[in-house]
Formats: C-alpha cells, sequence, structure tokens
C-alpha cells in the first residue's frame, strides 16, 4: 500500500519558535511518537505515513495552531496530552474552549478535554456540582480557577476552601505548631492550586483579609456560606453526616464545587460522596459529573497506572470501595 502524503500550511502569521518549540522540542516530542516522516520547510508541514497515521499527526499539529493563535506557548505536557488523546481516537474538537482565566504569569487556564468542559460548563450552570473521578483530571485545579475568575469578576465576595482532615492510610501523630500550621500539611494541594493562578503574595494577602478562607471541614458546622464560591476537595473521605452538614451551610449566591476520587478512599464505613450521589442525582440545579482516564491531563504515566489498577480490581474480583 501507498503511503499517504499530507501537507499542512502554517499561516504566515504564526510564531514558528512557538508552534515548534525552544530547539524545535515540541517537533521532536511528535517525531518521536510516530512511525510517519515529518518535515518541515518554511511553514508548510510534511506528514508521511500510513493515511491513519498521517491523519493523526496532522489533528495534533492543528490543534497546536489553535493554540498557538489564541496567544498560547503550548509545552511538552501539552503535545504529550494531545498525543495521547489523538492515539485514543479522541478527536480534538473543531473550537477551543474559553479560557476561565489568565494566571499571573500571562497563561490562559482552559479545559483540556471533553469531560473537563462538560465539568466547566456544568459549575457555570448549576449552583451545586459534584465532579468524580481519578486522579489527575483536574477537579480541584479546574474549581479553583473558576472560583478565583468569580472573584476577579466580582460574582462572588469570597473563597472557602474546605478538606476533611483525614490521614492517607497512616497516622503522623501529634503535630507541633499552631493550629494553622497543623492543618497546612491537609490543605496544601488548594495552596498550591492557588499559587499557581495569583502570586504568593496576593494569595497570602487575600488569605489575610478573609477573602480567601482554607478550613477543615469539621469548622464548618453551624455556619452559612453566602455570596461565595465554595470547594470540598477530598470529598470521598467525608462521613454520610459530614456531607449532609456540608452541603446544607449553602447560603444566597454561592456557588458550591465538590470533589472526590471513590478510588483513594481513607476511612472505614460508607462514603458521604456516594450517599450523596444516590440521595440527590436527578435533582435540578444539582449536576454530577463523571471524569475517566480520557480526561487525566498529568503526566502519561498516571493514565496508565490508573488503568492497571483498574484491571488488577476486576481480575482479584473486589469491587471498587
Amino acid at each position: 500500500m501507498e503511503p499517504a502524503q499530507v501537507r499542512l500550511t502554517i499561516p504566515d502569521s504564526l510564531d514558528l519558535t512557538r508552534l515548534m518549540g525552544p530547539a524545535d522540542s515540541l517537533l521532536r516530542r511528535i517525531e518521536a511518537s510516530t512511525d510517519a516522516s515529518i518535515t518541515v520547510r518554511g511553514n508548510q508541514v510534511g506528514i508521511t505515513g500510513e493515511a491513519a497515521e498521517a491523519n493523526r499527526i496532522v489533528a495534533v499539529f492543528s490543534r497546536l495552531i489553535q493554540l498557538v493563535s489564541r496567544g498560547d506557548a503550548p509545552s511538552v505536557a501539552d503535545v504529550d496530552l494531545l498525543l495521547q488523546q489523538s492515539r485514543a481516537g479522541l478527536a480534538p474538537e473543531a473550537q477551543l474552549p474559553d479560557e476561565i482565566l489568565l494566571t499571573y504569569r500571562g497563561r490562559a487556564l482552559r479545559p483540556k478535554t471533553a469531560g473537563q468542559r462538560r465539568y466547566v460548563e456544568a459549575v457555570r450552570s448549576n449552583t451545586l456540582t459534584f465532579a468524580l473521578g481519578p486522579a489527575g483530571t483536574g477537579k480541584t485545579y479546574l474549581a479553583m480557577a473558576m472560583a478565583v475568575a468569580a472573584l476577579k469578576r466580582h460574582e462572588v465576595g469570597r473563597i472557602v476552601l474546605c478538606r476533611p482532615v483525614v490521614e492517607a492510610g497512616e497516622s503522623l501523630g501529634y503535630l507541633p505548631g499552631t493550629l494553622q500550621e497543623k492543618l497546612d500539611p491537609y490543605v496544601r494541594p488548594l495552596y498550591d492550586a492557588l499559587f499557581d493562578m495569583t502570586d504568593m503574595e496576593k494569595g497570602n494577602a487575600l488569605i489575610e483579609q478573609g477573602i480567601i478562607e482554607i478550613a477543615p471541614l469539621a469548622y464548618m458546622r453551624g455556619r452559612t456560606l453566602n455570596d461565595a464560591f465554595v470547594i470540598l476537595d477530598e470529598a470521598q473521605n467525608t462521613t454520610p453526616e459530614q456531607m449532609k452538614m456540608f452541603l446544607t451551610r449553602l447560603g444566597f449566591r454561592s456557588r458550591f464545587v465538590v470533589t472526590g476520587d471513590s478510588s483513594q478512599r481513607d476511612l472505614n464505613g460508607p462514603s458521604g460522596l456516594i450517599t450523596a450521589r444516590r440521595a440527590l442525582e436527578g435533582t435540578e440545579d444539582i449536576a454530577f459529573v463523571e471524569l475517566g482516564k480520557a480526561d487525566i491531563v498529568r503526566h502519561p504515566l498516571v493514565a496508565r497506572i490508573v488503568e492497571a489498577y483498574e484491571r488488577a480490581e476486576q481480575t482479584d474480583g473486589r469491587p471498587r470501595p
């Protein structure tokens, strides 16, 4: 069978350095992932190989051109994700979704997969959104981006970030220091996401002013959260009673997002996350978004790790938590 030859024209206005990467690092990454031959001459990209493979590489270049046209500077991680999606048969959407937030470094944050786009749209359309899925699908990160964007647009007056204080399968024992110092290890992932979007100085100033509050779930009882964007992270580690207590904190002009991964539960007994889904699914103004392996945007190995554990659980015949 004759190899297919496909030619792609790069718009003259495009920055080739951004498209191909520093020292052609992005081009080299794509070349290493395929048996097809890729040649670049001026603004022409030629791809020669099996028809299906050539079309797959064209789709990857087309998405990169879209990203650069919107002012982004794609990274090696972005290329890895595009290659991973193309291998899984997930064709890129015709139009890139709108950005959620522009970070203080000038980087546009937007959903990268179809599942993440459904998630963002659900948060925009519903007062209460549950995001369920494995590690690396952007559940917490996208929720934080939506919260910071809502605060910047003055849609809410504050952000409340909440986590159950549960150790991951081991006891750390007594922790010295103030209450905030004791809580810091548990809420560090929330700080990491926040400081990736706002510089550390501004983020700390917002925390000191009480505009951004990071608190353990146990401190939610008795409160009513008005005019706030509230995120409950690691919700698989809540009890049904804790989940009901948290959800009934909802006040006027507020938006709640609950994230969790039922396969990484650190408590025995019924899960508040699973109980809430059984009780609330189908209720108006409440959305449940299921993210999967195709939505993992961390290192490509993370998706393979999740898949391997799922296969092992099926082989062992043990139900997932």
